[in-house]
């Protein structure tokens, strides 16, 4: 019995020196005046207290740690944590980690563990898993009818939903939450594309829908999965505390609402433009016939290209009118572009147009790829590699290494974008003969990079332009004086607090 209590006390002893230096060193961080952004390697606790200094701003503090260091940071966490990582934002590791060694870096167990809210959707997939999500989706996008399908879609709900709503506001003479707008937007278009229902909860009542909101949740929960020890966040899931129990609550909200939609009715079979039926013909021709587990195979699928359309696009909307109504100039050119190009005016109404016109919107085109670098949806990603390997900025990497790749910095870096990185220029992406301007994936990520670049790109693209440009259009757009637009901290870069708008009438 002895050796229990020799135990006990020795726990004790450990716990409490480890929390002593823990606390001493979060203190001396905060009252030095070390212009430094690189971490203190502190005895025991090693470079834990800096991310606990820096939580509730760590996409900002990752970015002055990546722009001193050159694009790539070894983080040292407390050896029982398994916090150790590398931590990069330089184009050639992002390069060679998404494209030449692609088969290097798999998503991987790791990966899964953090995201298993996703199970086996394209988010988790590796391997032979992936190409068959792959391969699928893009089978759908290609066919025949998709493209038109989808226009009408997107217009339909501008005319039916995003215009009656924004009016309604504007009569009542009160600020809207844009960013909600563009969420609840983007939530019902994906659903009808996804399961073929429209939830409408871009309804002039703004009903709640607990799925919709459950996202917000998600992703909060998910980054600081990212930087918390596992043992950590495994206890608050078990206990049910915190950002874990909301993870929880949004994983039911999920199920509640995806499962009921991903039952087959008679006659669609075989419809394969519909996105379902071609993932469960897949799921069939690969397991012989047999449709177990058909049903999770299908919630997964669903939820991961769910959670795609809604946060990525409506995020990239969400920052455009911020940029915009701080840079109201891009504003009046924008709209010069839609005149001369769209001629949308006919016979004094609004008209809309497809998303081969959309093409046209050069300087839209622009001022979204500004958003999208400045603001990336996603904003970090989560990479392992299966074999030692060494990466381009000279960083040795044992297997199963944690590499966090930030999407969010490299936007942002002055060696990658000049000394104007922090500025919002849409003409940074028009050519000298005044068409689109190119960047390699792996300097704008904001869409991801190699094998794995979203499949969904040029749709985006085109439903981002028809909705900013029916609202610019239509309405002048001013901040709310005294609200605070900063980034969250969660994986999609959401606004924090929303981007709360005034309306007004333009004279068109």
């Amino acid at each position: 019995m002895a050796i229990f209590g020799y135990l006990e006390i020795f726990f004790f002893t450990f716990t409490f020196t480890f929390t002593f230096l823990l606390l001493c060193a979060v203190w001396r961080s905060n009252k030095s005046g070390r212009k430094s952004s690189v971490p203190t390697d502190w005895p025991l606790v090693r470079m834990l207290p800096w991310i606990l200094r820096v939580s509730r701003r760590i996409h900002s503090a990752v970015t002055q740690l990546m722009n001193e260091c050159g694009g790539a940071f070894e983080f040292k966490g407390p050896w029982f944590c398994n916090m150790d990582m590398l931590i990069t934002s330089d184009p050639a590791n992002i390069h060679h980690i998404f494209s030449k060694n692609f088969s290097n870096y798999p998503k991987g167990p790791e990966f899964r563990k953090i995201f298993e809210v996703f199970g086996d959707g394209i988010f988790n997939a590796d391997f032979e898993l992936w190409e068959l999500h792959r391969r699928t989706t893009l089978s759908v996008f290609n066919h025949a009818t998709f493209h038109t399908s989808l226009g009408r879609a997107v217009w339909g709900k501008v005319e039916t939903g995003l215009l009656p709503v924004l009016e309604s506001f504007l009569k009542q003479g009160i600020d809207v939450d844009l960013q909600d707008i563009f969420q609840r937007f983007t939530f019902d278009n994906i659903c009808k594309l996804v399961l073929d229902y429209d939830p409408q909860s871009l309804s002039i009542d703004l009903p709640y829908v607990p799925c919709e909101k459950a996202f917000n949740d998600v992703i909060e929960a998910l980054l600081y999965r990212h930087v918390l020890p596992e043992s950590v966040w495994k206890l608050q899931k078990w206990l049910g505390l915190g950002k874990e129990r909301k993870l929880t609550e949004a994983w039911k909200a999920f199920d509640e609402f995806i499962y009921p939609h991903v039952t087959f009715r008679d006659g669609e079979q075989n419809d394969d433009s519909k996105l379902l039926t071609s993932f469960r013909k897949a799921y069939e021709e690969k397991n012989k016939g047999s449709s177990r587990g058909l049903s999770v195979f299908l919630r997964d699928t669903a939820l991961n290209l769910m959670f795609a359309g809604r946060d990525t696009t409506s995020t990239c909307l969400t920052w455009l009118f911020w940029l915009i109504a701080t840079n109201p100039s891009t504003e009046t050119k924008i709209l010069e572009e839609m005149e001369s190009k769209l001629q949308l005016k006919e016979d004094n109404n609004w008209r809309f147009f497809s998303a081969e016109e959309s093409r046209e919107l050069i300087y839209l085109h622009g001022a979204l790829c500004e958003s999208l670098r400045l603001f990336p949806p996603l904003a970090l990603e989560h990479k392992a590699p299966l074999t030692p390997d060494t990466l381009p900025s000279g960083n040795y990497l044992e297997p199963n290494t944690k590499v966090i790749v930030s999407f969010y910095s490299t936007g942002r870096m002055e060696s990658v974008w000049g000394k104007d990185c922090l500025e919002f220029k849409p003409e940074r992406w028009i050519s000298p003969r005044g068409g689109t301007k190119h960047e390699p994936s792996y300097k704008f990520p904001a869409f991801n990079a190699g094998p794995r670049t979203c499949l969904g790109k040029e749709m985006a693209f085109a439903q981002m332009k028809m909705v900013a440009a029916a609202i610019i259009y239509h309405y002048n757009i001013q901040l709310v004086e005294g609200h605070p637009v900063t980034p969250s901290d969660s994986i999609i870069l959401q606004a924090k607090h929303g981007l709360r708008v005034r309306l007004s009438r333009k004279s068109v």
